[in-house]
C-alpha cells in the first residue's frame, strides 16, 4: 500500500507541475538560432507579464517559508529568517537569468510581431491589470488543481490497485528491475 500511496504522490506532483507549466512556451530552439530583434521582444514581454520583481519575489515568501519548513527547518521564525536573508538575496540576484530563459522559450514559440502586440496589450491597463492579479490567479489555479486531483485520487488509486494486481507487481516491497 506504501508503494501505490508513493506512486499516487509522484503521479499527483507530475499533472500538477504538467498543468502549471501549460501556458509556458516550450523551447527547442537553441539561443543561437534565435533572431536577435524577436528574442528582445520576448524579453520585454516576459518582463512585462512578470511585473514588479520585488513585489513578485516578495510574493513567493510565504510559500517559500512553507518549503524551508518542509525540507526540515521546522520553526517558522527561522525559516522566515533564511528566506529574508538566503532564499530572496538569491532570487534576486538571478533574476535576469529567469527572464532570459523564458525569454528564449518565447522567441522559439512566438515570431516578433506577435511578441511586440502582446508586449502592447501588457503596456494597456488592463493588461496592467492581468500582471497585478497573476499572483491570485496562480494561487486560484494551484488550488484548483489541488482541489480537482483529490476528487481524481480516490478513482485513480483503484485504478492503480487494480493495474499493480493485473500486471501482478504486487503493492508491497520494491520494484522489480527490467
Amino acid at each position: 500500500m506504501r508503494r501505490l500511496a508513493l506512486i499516487a504522490y509522484y503521479l499527483a506532483v507530475s499533472v500538477t507541475t504538467m498543468v502549471m507549466a501549460q501556458p509556458a512556451a516550450k523551447s527547442t530552439a537553441p539561443a543561437a538560432t534565435l533572431d536577435p530583434a524577436t528574442l528582445k521582444a520576448a524579453r520585454d514581454v516576459v518582463a512585462q507579464m512578470q511585473g514588479d520583481r520585488t513585489a513578485l519575489l516578495n510574493a513567493m515568501a510565504t510559500p517559500m517559508v512553507g518549503m524551508m519548513q518542509q525540507i526540515g527547518v521546522k520553526q517558522q521564525d527561522q525559516a522566515q529568517a533564511l528566506v529574508q536573508e538566503v532564499v530572496l538575496p538569491t532570487l534576486t540576484a538571478h533574476y535576469d537569468e529567469l527572464l532570459d530563459i523564458q525569454a528564449r522559450g518565447f522567441a522559439a514559440a512566438l515570431g516578433k510581431d506577435d511578441l511586440q502586440v502582446i508586449a502592447t496589450f501588457y503596456a494597456t491597463p488592463t493588461g496592467k491589470r492581468l500582471v497585478a492579479a497573476q499572483p491570485q490567479l496562480a494561487q486560484a489555479q494551484l488550488v484548483g488543481t489541488q482541489q480537482w486531483m483529490q476528487a481524481v485520487m480516490p478513482e485513480m488509486q483503484g485504478k492503480l490497485t487494480k493495474a499493480i494486481q493485473t500486471h501482478g507487481w504486487g503493492s508491497t516491497g520494491p520494484a522489480k528491475p527490467h
